[in-house]
Order: structure tokens, then C-alpha cells, then sequence
């Protein structure tokens, strides 16, 4: 996935920058630091100076040559400070100047080492800040390169200690040790680099992703249409969004408001809030108009009392909305039933004409009666389906136990559907009791086993009906199953839709009524794409 703009590839970053040979680009704090660095080395050879003058019995520098001490620290200082001009002006590279302080460095140091007797000095601990304050600054393998000119300066000293004066060749332990520590600062040194700048682009990457977080907030905030106000423990609102001003008023511009003096009401209501109201959502009437509002309020962080976000929501443009949508939902309602009703009405129409007509063969008189009956009784139906919509919302749970009821059921069903008792397998296989609306469940399962039966083979046990406690969810089955050629794919997304059906003589309802019960009852139906025939299951809650 391509990256946004403004946004950063971390491990990229990351890993790019551990290629980087050298050094990374000078920033600001960069250069600022490598001018600390020139100061430092200017101090040093000033203190350095101020030692050999006041505290030479204690420092004991130039003890083998006194001469060369002052000419070196006087040429250091100088050199220390004409290196802090171009560290100002930035001019040349960030890793000549480096490079050119750290040599500056070792020249001096090892100078006052050889006067004043050698490694034994102790003076060259004095380059392990040199090297650790350049491998900082320059952020790369640039640091073992002036760690190895330290230390070959280093031995380069001490051999010429043993040649011209005679020094002892374990003072080259000493060297070799000191040599040892200077790589050892360079690699420190190099290591602390690598974690800053993995840290640099972790903390960039941050940044960046803060200030787009905070831009998306921003944008949700603004374009809610709940009016948001965040107010201090001292009551002073801090933040809000433009629905506010249109839910609230205006506020007043250039000064902080308090939310008493903007909108009392809201004021108090989160007064009566604080001092431990349980009511979780207030209304009120909008204090420029006649909406009603809700008001709702959330604590963020700690205090007494707490600052707090109160959402206010505008509840007659919700319920605006709400009733909307149901007259959009009652017009396709409508316009369906319209739709089903006219081919019956026609038919009957039909028929009352051809009977209207008379004849001498009063054999098709009974004919367009049963026509007529027939859609008469399919009208009815429909009537008493369309009225069970509206029975979802009275659902009245009760204990049942399954056994008894569903061989009533199935004695019931059999005898008004005209079908053979030895066509229905019943199988109860729990102990436990149903949680439904005893008239629901009977208008569910009369609308399942009759599907069942119309689309199954017609044969003894070609319906199944068994009650079992699922072994995940501990909640109660009730599967309704045929031994038809079960559903077609192209149709299972819309077996739940109203008026959709695949019966002539359907109404399209039923399922979609047995859906809107369950989900009354707290239960849910569904249909089994991989079951031998056609499954649906109603699960539903056990006591």
C-alpha cells in the first residue's frame, strides 16, 4: 500500500539511514552541538593552562619538556577558536570540521603527553570525550576513523618515549589499554548514534502521525451532527464544534466562556451531574428554539470535578429522521401488497363475471367458486401476516417445555395442513425449557414446517424437526429440515426479504415474519448453506 502524503515509513526510514556510510544531514541541534564542542576545547586548554600555572605540583605537566607546554596550550586555544567560526557559519561540511577538531585534539593531547612523560601522563583519557563527542555529532562509522588516529598517535608517542628516553616497554601495556578504550568509546559512541537515529525517525514518525490524527479528530469533530463542548473542572469551555452554535447559539469570540454564563440549562444539568445524578442522558429545550435536545455527559481525566465532554444531540431531528424512514419502509410496504393483492382481486373479479354470465353448465359455476375461495383464503392470509407485523414489539416470553408442545404442534399442523403424521420426525433431545412467546413460536414454526413440507419429497419423515442445546453457545436449536433439493444459491440472500418468494401461491411473508418474532423474542434464525436439503435453525434461549 502506497503511503500518504505527510506520512512516514518507519523501518524504512530506519533502515535507510543504518546504509548511510558516514553521517546523517546536519540539523540545527546538530550544529549547535558541534559549537558546544569547540567551547569545550577552547575551556579545556584554558583550565588546562590555569593547572599548569597554579597547580603544576599536583597536575605535574611538562615534567620531561616544560618548554613545549605553554607554546601548545596557547596554539590549542587559538586553534579551539578559530574552529568555533566556521561551526557558527556552517561552513565547510559538518564532517571536515569534525574530523579537523579530532585531529586538533590528538595533535594537542599527545603533544602535552610527551612532555610530560608519556602514557604515563594519564592525559590521554582526556581524547575518550574527544572521540565520544565526535561520534555524537557526526553519527556514523567516522568515529572508528578518529578512534584509530587517536590510537596510532597514542603508540606512535609511547615508541618514541622508548626509543629517545629510554622509557619501559611495559608502558606499552598502558598504551595498548588506552588505545583499547578509544575504540571502545568509538564503538559507544557509534552505538548511541544508531539508537538516535532510530529514535529521530521513530519520534518524526510519531509527529507526523499525531498531527494527522489530530487533523482527522478535527475533521470527525467538526462534521458530527452532535453538538461537542469540552469543559475544565472549572467549568470554562475549552473546545467545541460548530453544531454547538447552531444547537446553543454563538459563542462569543476572542475569550473564554463559561458553560454557565453560555448556556445555563446545560449548566445546570451538569451540576446535578456532578453531585451524583444516575441519569446518564438529560433533555432539555433548546434555549434559541423550540428543539428538543439531550444532553450527555462523559468525564475525561481525574479531578473534582473531573473536566468533562457533554454531547448534545439534537432528538427531534433524530426522530425526524426516525419517522422518515418508516414512512419510506410503510410506502414500499404499501405498494407490495398493492402489487400481491391485484392478481387475487382480478381473479376474483374474473370469476364473479363468468358467474354473473350464468349457463346451463353449472359444473363450471364450482370451478370459479373454488377460484374464487382459493384467493379469497390467499387474501386472508395475507391480511393476518401483515398484522403479525405488528405483534413483534408485544412479545411476552414464557417457559416452555418442548416435548408436549411440539407433539400438539405437529397433531395441529397435520390435521389443518391435511398432512400424514408419519411425514414429520419430531425428536427432542435436551431437557431444557424454551424461552419464546408461546403464540410466536407457533406462528415460526407453522411457517417453517409448512415450507418444509411443500418443498420436500412428501414422504414419511420427509420433515425433521429436532430440539438440541448447541455444544458452543449452550443456547437452545430448534432445526426445521426437508428432504427437497434445498434452496438455490442465487436465492438464499433473499429468503429473508418481504414478498420474496418462490411459490406461486406464497405470499412471500412468512419467513420474513418468522425473522421479525424471533428477533422480538431475543432469538434469530438462519439457514444452513451446506445441510442436504433445506435447514433452518431458530436459536433461541433455554431455562
Amino acid at each position: 500500500m502506497s503511503a500518504s502524503p505527510g506520512t512516514v515509513d518507519t523501518s524504512e526510514r530506519a533502515r535507510s539511514r543504518e546504509r548511510m556510510p558516514l553521517v546523517v544531514a546536519a540539523d540545527d541541534t546538530t550544529w549547535k552541538t558541534l559549537a558546544v564542542f569547540c567551547i569545550y576545547r577552547l575551556v579545556l586548554a584554558l583550565l588546562m593552562g590555569v593547572g599548569y600555572a597554579f597547580f603544576n605540583n599536583f597536575l605535574q605537566l611538562g615534567i620531561q619538556s616544560p618548554s613545549s607546554v605553554v607554546p601548545t596550550l596557547v596554539t590549542y586555544a587559538a586553534v579551539a577558536f578559530l574552529l568555533f567560526v566556521p561551526a557558527r557559519l556552517r561552513e565547510p561540511s559538518l564532517t571536515l570540521q569534525v574530523t579537523a577538531g579530532v585531529v586538533v585534539d590528538v595533535i594537542a593531547i599527545v603533544m602535552l603527553m610527551h612532555a610530560s612523560g608519556g602514557v604515563r601522563s594519564g592525559l590521554g583519557v582526556i581524547l575518550l570525550m574527544s572521540l565520544a563527542a565526535a561520534g555524537l555529532i557526526s553519527r556514523g562509522r567516522l568515529a572508528f576513523f578518529h578512534a584509530a588516529v587517536a590510537a596510532l598517535a597514542v603508540l606512535l608517542e609511547q615508541a618514541f618515549q622508548v626509543w629517545r628516553h629510554d622509557a619501559p616497554i611495559h608502558d606499552f601495556l598502558q598504551a595498548g589499554l588506552t588505545s583499547f578504550a578509544l575504540f571502545a568509546t568509538a564503538a559507544l559512541g557509534f552505538t548511541l548514534a544508531r539508537y538516535a537515529r532510530t529514535s529521530e525517525a521513530l519520534a518524526q514518525a510519531r509527529t507526523i502521525d499525531l498531527a494527522n490524527l489530530s487533523q482527522i479528530n478535527e475533521l470527525v469533530i467538526r462534521d458530527m451532527q452532535d453538538g461537542i463542548i469540552v469543559v475544565d473542572s472549572e467549568g470554562q469551555i475549552r473546545q467545541h464544534n460548530p453544531r454547538v452554535s447552531q444547537l446553543l447559539g454563538p459563542l462569543p469570540p476572542g475569550r473564554k466562556q463559561s458553560i454557565a454564563e453560555f448556556a445555563p440549562e446545560v449548566a445546570r444539568l451538569l451540576d446535578d451531574w456532578h453531585r451524583g445524578s444516575e441519569t446518564t442522558y438529560m433533555s432539555m429545550r433548546a434555549p434559541r428554539g423550540n428543539a428538543d435536545l439531550q444532553v450527555h455527559f462523559v468525564p475525561i481525566g481525574t479531578g473534582d470535578p473531573p473536566p468533562t465532554v457533554i454531547f448534545v444531540e439534537d432528538v427531534g431531528r433524530a426522530r425526524a429522521q426516525a419517522q422518515q424512514m418508516k414512512l419510506v419502509a410503510l410506502g414500499r410496504l404499501t405498494a407490495s401488497i398493492a402489487h400481491e393483492i391485484r392478481n387475487p382481486l382480478s381473479s376474483i373479479g374474473h370469476a364473479a363475471d363468468l358467474i354473473a354470465e350464468g349457463g346451463p353448465d353449472r359444473t363450471s359455476d364450482e370451478r370459479l367458486l373454488t377460484i374464487i375461495r382459493e384467493n379469497v383464503f390467499r387474501l386472508d392470509r395475507m391480511v393476518q401476516e401483515v398484522l403479525y407485523l405488528n405483534r413483534r414489539d408485544r412479545a411476552q416470553p414464557e417457559s416452555i417445555d418442548p416435548r408436549p408442545w411440539l407433539t400438539h404442534f405437529v397433531k395441529e399442523f397435520c390435521a389443518s395442513e391435511k398432512v400424514p403424521a408419519e411425514s414429520i420426525d419430531l425428536q427432542v433431545r435436551t431437557s431444557q425449557r424454551l424461552w419464546f412467546d408461546r403464540q410466536h413460536l407457533d406462528q415460526v414454526m407453522w411457517n417453517l414446517t409448512r415450507n418444509a413440507w411443500r418443498h420436500g419429497q412428501k414422504k414419511p419423515g420427509s420433515v425433521s424437526i429436532v430440539v438440541s442445546t448447541s455444544v458452543t453457545s449452550g443456547l437452545l436449536e430448534i432445526a426445521v429440515q426437508d428432504d427437497g433439493p434445498g434452496v438455490v444459491p442465487q436465492a438464499r440472500q433473499h429468503l429473508f426479504e418481504p414478498f420474496f418468494t418462490t411459490d406461486a401461491q406464497g405470499t412471500g411473508l412468512g419467513l420474513y415474519i418468522a425473522r421479525e418474532l424471533c428477533e422480538g423474542n431475543g432469538a434469530r434464525i438462519e439457514y444452513a448453506d451446506n445441510a442436504p436439503g433445506g435447514l433452518f435453525r431458530v436459536i433461541l434461549k433455554g431455562v
